[in-house]
């Protein structure tokens, strides 16, 4: 949807829980000597200045990596943590990355990502945060742009959907669109976020996604409502085709986070 932007929420306890996860899967798949590929349907700016009057607006950040930070909430030497550092190393101390500069900077020569956005503003900054990534960068339909990408070349690697869900029949969609990408790349790990609701409008996909896909991995975290009657009490990924240890990564997860709760 064209009226989201992340820049409002970014570092909250919901990037926590997804760019951790994602930071791990790419450290794990980029330890072996193959290629692979990096794909995302919804992919933000990029980086996002968390001294900015938007990230002061709504205090999530706050609540968010900048607690974990302060109180130590990862352990050193964790993947994310080590992301984390470089893109502050380039882009300053307030600097927080969206999960394509996470993959662009876990990535190596000979592996390839392509990624979508499009929303015109944040499309823009994409482009201009992800050199030398930048010919990467489609200003398209995200779900349309995996499609027609898959199987990508090389056939080993992830695909991040990270939908804003501000659509209600993105929860519908959700489900068949995964479908339909593993029948064309069924060796390929998707990587799906989506918010733990009060109204449980997420149940029914999940629902869908556990009989479509009875050997994914579900993992979600559970946090205290960013405003007073907001309707988001948690973050959840499902996972298609999960890697080895991401299961045993996602209990530890829980209890690094568990301070948010």
């Amino acid at each position: 949807m064209l009226s989201y932007q992340h820049i409002y929420h970014a570092g909250n306890l919901a990037d926590l829980h997804k760019h951790a996860l994602l930071a791990w899967v790419l450290d794990y798949m980029t330890a072996k000597d193959k290629p692979l590929s990096y794909l995302e349907s919804h992919a933000g700016r990029g980086v996002y200045a968390l001294d900015g009057a938007e990230a002061a607006k709504t205090g999530e950040a706050a609540q968010g990596i900048g607690r974990a930070l302060r109180e130590g909430w990862f352990p050193k030497g964790h993947p994310y943590l080590r992301l984390l550092g470089e893109v502050r190393d380039q882009f300053g101390p307030e600097a927080y990355p969206g999960s394509p500069l996470l993959a662009a900077l876990a990535l190596r020569p000979g592996d390839a990502m392509h990624l979508a956005e499009l929303h015109p503003q944040e499309h823009a900054a994409l482009v201009e945060a992800m050199e030398p990534w930048t010919g990467n960068c489609h200003r398209e339909d995200g779900m349309a742009m995996v499609l027609a990408r898959t199987p990508p070349e090389p056939r080993r690697g992830l695909l991040l959907v990270d939908p804003s869900f501000e659509v209600k029949t993105d929860y519908e969609a959700m489900p068949r669109f995964l479908a339909q990408v593993n029948r064309k790349w069924n060796v390929g790990v998707l990587m799906l976020w989506y918010p733990v609701l009060t109204s449980a409008l997420h149940r029914p996909m999940l629902a869908a996604l556990e009989q479509a896909f009875p050997e994914g991995l579900r993992h979600e975290i559970g946090f205290k409502p960013a405003r007073p009657g907001h309707g988001m009490v948690g973050s959840g990924m499902f996972v298609v085709n999960p890697p080895w240890g991401l299961a045993e990564e996602a209990a530890r997860l829980t209890k690094v986070l568990a301070p948010a709760r």
